[in-house]
């Protein structure tokens, strides 16, 4: 599971989360050209967790996240920009219970690790190249960004326990 942020607004309220999520349809869908939102899902700062790519949750539908890894993973998004903004504790509750269950359906542990090839050489790493990630990694861990902040992504070892912990219950 990759984990991003939106690169949108940090202090919205949660009942504009819906409205937050419509504004990033319209961006991949009508200004990029994609055939729905790139991530599986997305994440408000009340730790709603929202279906973003359609296809069914439980199922394992290729997103247009991670470009080169976007095969054998799902995209999680956290509603917001969390470069300095610390993300708030609701917000991990729902990426960690959301990262224990849908990589349980795969019978893989949140704080283990994975191998996956790369798909495109526009990414971090050469096509066909192997590489091994975190069960849950960063957006920044496959591709050449900054995405998901260096705030949320100082939390992602701490999240991948959490995740780990709901597993084992």
């Amino acid at each position: 599971m990759f984990v991003h942020h939106t690169d949108t607004a940090t202090d919205y309220a949660c009942a504009d989360a819906p409205r937050v999520i419509r504004a990033i349809y319209q961006y991949h869908v009508e200004s990029s050209g994609w055939r729905d939102i790139g991530y599986n899902f997305l994440v408000d700062r009340c730790g709603t967790v929202y279906e973003g790519r359609a296809g069914g949750v439980e199922q394992p539908v290729h997103g247009a996240h991670t470009l080169g890894f976007n095969t054998d993973s799902a995209g999680v998004a956290a509603i917001g920009t969390y470069v300095d903004d610390q993300p708030p504790q609701p917000l991990l509750d729902g990426l960690a219970a959301l990262a224990a269950w849908k990589l349980g359906l795969a019978a893989r542990p949140a704080d283990g690790r994975t191998r996956l090839v790369s798909g495109s050489d526009a990414s971090r790493y050469p096509e066909g190249t192997a590489a091994d990630f975190d069960a849950v990694s960063g957006h920044r861990d496959g591709f050449d960004t900054e995405c998901p902040g260096n705030a949320l992504y100082a939390r992602l070892p701490a999240l991948r326990a959490a995740a780990a912990r709901l597993q084992v219950r």
